[in-house]
């Protein structure tokens, strides 16, 4: 079968734009066939594209399918194991169709969540470090960067889930922090634009932060630390605010010191979506979202193949909201 899938075309070096993308098509065989239905996008794939990568896992080479996690129908099966029409999720990437043993997909239950795009959500990585790394609990008060992206606006909730007794947000508008606030249960939220963060923490969180759950690091890891109680516990999970740039530092390392004057606990971590991880967030969020006390964040895009570059290169300069996922026409 011939499809057509996303290649890069060249290393990302500062800001990434459509010319490092390039479609292509290729012949997919193997013992199963998926069609692709949706795929999801994340921030962390831009530095899988760059020539010096700097997270521990390979990165993508020109002329490589660019992408990870996708969910899609099987269209041809020569295993016992999965049928046709049967939904799957797998790592293979940006591209309409793909094939391969049918080790390399997992069944899903079609049943188990509102639509097939919930099990693109990166609720795993939210729940990991909020739950398990942080270990929230009843009485904290959880401040949360980056709030509006698919992994902060699912922390905070998880946070109010577990019993923290406010959970403040910070985003990259007006309209976002309202969002945290109006329909996403955040107790109070900001735009980081309007005037220094630390000044936001401390009207907002007067006796201090006793979370901090963070994607983006720069100014608000230090106004983190700035307002936080002895003995808080940051779970850091990324570092957008250097990242999206080009700047040759794109992972600082964190101010130890200040954190630890203040008696800060810092609990740097990556979550490698092992089967117990999988279980867990999957536990608490059908439980959740029957109950009612859960809203998943997620914006999906309509388009063709063509326009996943486009989503991706949208994704990273603000303009959605939650987990993004392209639904393939």
């Amino acid at each position: 079968m011939i499809t057509r899938e996303i290649r890069l075309a060249a290393p990302v070096a500062g800001e990434p734009g459509p010319g490092h993308f390039t479609v292509a098509e290729t012949e997919v065989d193997g013992e199963v066939t998926v069609r692709t239905d949706y795929v999801g996008l994340a921030a962390t794939y831009l530095e899988l594209m760059r020539a010096d990568c700097r997270i521990p896992v390979p990165a993508w080479q020109p002329g490589d399918r660019v992408g990870a996690a996708v969910v899609g129908t099987v269209v041809r099966s020569g295993s016992p194991d999965l049928a046709v029409g049967d939904l799957v999720q797998s790592m293979t990437g940006w591209s309409e169709y793909s094939a391969g043993p049918a080790a390399q997909y997992v069944k899903l239950d079609r049943g188990l969540f509102p639509d097939p795009s919930y099990h693109l959500g990166q609720g795993v990585t939210a729940y990991y470090g909020m739950a398990d790394v942080a270990a929230v609990g009843e009485g904290d008060v959880v401040f949360v960067s980056g709030a509006a992206g698919g992994v902060g606006s699912l922390a905070g909730q998880i946070a109010k889930c577990r019993g923290a007794a406010r959970v403040i947000g910070s985003a990259g508008s007006p309209a976002k922090a309202a969002y945290l606030v109006d329909e996403l249960g955040y107790d109070a939220a900001f735009d980081y634009h309007d005037g220094p963060v630390a000044d936001r923490l401390r009207e907002l969180a007067p006796e201090g932060i006793t979370v901090f759950f963070d994607v983006v690091g720069g100014e608000q890891y230090d106004a983190a630390v700035r307002a936080a109680r002895p003995g808080a516990r940051f779970a850091l999970c990324g570092s957008l605010s250097h990242q999206l740039g080009g700047d040759a530092d794109r992972f600082p390392e964190p101010d130890r010191a200040a954190a630890g004057a203040r008696g800060i606990e810092l609990l740097p971590f990556s979550c490698h979506h092992t089967p117990e991880q999988v279980a867990a967030w999957r536990e608490y969020f059908t439980r959740w979202l029957a109950e009612g006390r859960f809203v998943f964040p997620q914006t999906v895009v309509e388009g063709g193949i063509e326009q996943v570059p486009e989503a991706f290169l949208s994704l990273l300069k603000g303009s959605y909201r939650g987990n993004v996922a392209v639904r393939l026409a």
